[in-house]
């Protein structure tokens, strides 16, 4: 490990007082008429030995510590995975750091971390709330501190909010598969009340209803096995005789693909809501509803930063397009 080198040393390598290296490390260098070609010496010097400010005592001079706290689903997810890799990247060119934690959907676990990274003194939050959690992002909001929800919302609380448009993602997909020529067409969801769910539900059931057909809904328990999920998929895909199914989560579908293999039935026509490496490699390959992730990772960052920043009062909700990728699961079907 390198020696941490001080404003003291690089004071006396260039001859000159530590208030005045102070000055121009912080960006003063105008204020106090520092002259440009001292400054330019001095922020060359500290570019050739690598000087890294403390981090610790610059947070306590400024109040702030540069660092935000990104709290969602499932890391391990593609979806959540993705957008974490691009905010993490994007805040990296801002000069923040990202410190980042899993829920799964436990509401305790995840007032537990909002309080931890509280407690850290994070400039601000990127959540993908949980049911449940709409209070503590209010005492969040209460403490001025800046918070952005994703992927899901509280219709009632005013909050700065980045999502896909959900209904009419569902909405597409179902109508593509009534276009293919298919009739008995399934919704595979949780039972929750997370706006997205709901979206999603909405979007399907209005697509049954422009296309005069009946509906088959099955919800599934957030925290069913992956045994009993994959019974209740079986029952509702061979009792009802479905020709497709629209899974509401990448998850869930893949819980249908294993029952299948299971079970050893045939799996209808398939449309997954966010994809997932699997869907490219099974045959045939899963159409898929794809929320557009990297315009999302970059408006919460935007959002954030500007709020940071005190640059925006009004609170922005930004409901982005998806995009229906057609693959093999979703052929016209052949009718005999």
């Amino acid at each position: 490990m390198k020696k941490r080198i001080l404003i003291s040393d690089i004071a006396k390598a260039l001859g000159i007082s530590v208030t005045t290296v102070s000055f121009i490390l912080n960006d003063k260098a105008k204020e106090k008429r520092i002259s440009e070609a001292l400054t330019k010496r001095v922020l060359d010097y500290v570019k050739k030995v690598g000087y890294k400010p403390n981090e610790l005592a610059k947070s306590l001079r400024t109040g702030k510590t540069k660092i935000l706290g990104l709290i969602i689903e499932d890391i391990s997810n593609p979806f959540f995975g993705n957008i974490a890799r691009l905010i993490e990247s994007k805040v990296y060119e801002q000069g923040y750091r990202i410190i980042y934690c899993s829920t799964n959907n436990d509401v305790e676990k995840a007032k537990e971390l909002i309080q931890m990274f509280y407690d850290r003194q994070v400039d601000g939050f990127i959540i993908t709330p949980s049911d449940g959690l709409e209070d503590t992002v209010k005492q969040l909001q209460q403490n001025n501190i800046p918070v952005v929800l994703f992927d899901r919302y509280f219709p009632g609380l005013e909050t700065d909010y980045v999502g896909a448009d959900n209904f009419q993602g569902a909405f597409d997909a179902s109508n593509h598969l009534c276009q293919q020529g298919y009739r008995r067409i399934g919704f595979v969801s949780l039972y929750s009340d997370q706006t997205q769910m709901k979206e999603r539900s909405d979007g399907y059931m209005k697509a049954m209803d422009n296309n005069k057909q009946q509906s088959f809904i099955q919800k599934i328990q957030m925290d069913a096995s992956d045994e009993e999920a994959m019974e209740l998929l079986r029952e509702f895909i061979c009792e009802n005789r479905l020709d497709a199914v629209l899974f509401s989560t990448n998850y869930l579908a893949i819980s249908g693909l294993k029952a299948s293999k299971k079970f050893n039935f045939t799996m209808p026509a398939v449309i997954a809501f966010d994809d997932h490496t699997v869907f490219k490699l099974v045959e045939p390959a899963i159409t898929v509803v794809s929320q557009p992730i990297k315009d999302i990772a970059e408006n919460l960052i935007n959002i954030l930063l500007l709020r940071l920043q005190g640059k925006i009062k009004a609170t922005r909700r930004m409901v982005l397009p998806c995009e229906l990728k057609v693959r093999e699961s979703t052929k016209v079907k052949v009718t005999s």
